[in-house]
């Protein structure tokens, strides 16, 4: 299987220096995630970009961020991701059942977080080819037409990651070694 380098500042393509250096200033280290995608300095600014537009500029809160990022994460099995988001909803002050339910894949709290979670699964697993009915009922949930497109960014986002993660193996980064996490069984996925 093709290495990938874990990026510095001074191994990385002179693109993504400044990148890093933001991702330096913003975490007080480089997460391995970014280091990795810094080989490609065009995935890394891209992915950066998605992850602003997605975390700050979408009407998701704080707990529907989590939902979506997480739904999508255990759904492709990131062994990187899972562990870092569970750290990142805690950062957040996202309650800790609902990260629970999530690696767990167990209902959630409230129903209109489980309509979340049912529709972005929907959308992942149907690459986007949703039923009326599915649509329906996110829009019954309290949903709205904007949000479900802003669930297509949240799954552009995390394309990007899983994917990556995946190809490079990339290490669980230290302070989320804690949050490591496997799928508790192979039917969860069906």
């Amino acid at each position: 299987m093709t290495q990938f380098e874990i990026h510095t500042l001074e191994t990385a393509p002179k693109a993504s220096r400044p990148l890093l250096e933001d991702s330096l200033k913003a975490f007080g280290r480089i997460p391995g995630l970014h280091a990795t995608m810094a080989e490609a300095p065009a995935l890394l600014e891209g992915y950066k970009v998605l992850h602003k537009l997605f975390a700050e500029e979408t009407s998701f809160d704080k707990d529907e961020l989590t939902v979506v990022w997480q739904t999508i994460n255990v759904e492709h099995e990131c062994h990187y991701c899972v562990p870092a988001h569970t750290g990142i909803a805690k950062m957040m002050k996202v309650d800790d059942a609902i990260s629970e339910a999530l690696r767990n894949e167990t209902p959630l709290p409230n129903a209109h977080l489980e309509a979340l979670r049912t529709f972005t699964l929907r959308v992942v697993r149907g690459r986007g080819d949703v039923t009326d009915a599915e649509v329906e009922a996110f829009l019954e949930a309290g949903f709205t037409n904007r949000q479900i497109l802003e669930v297509v960014l949240g799954v552009a986002q995390k394309v990007m990651s899983n994917y990556t993660n995946h190809l490079a193996q990339t290490p669980i980064d230290k302070m989320m070694q804690g949050f490591a996490w496997t799928r508790k069984t192979a039917d969860a996925a069906e």
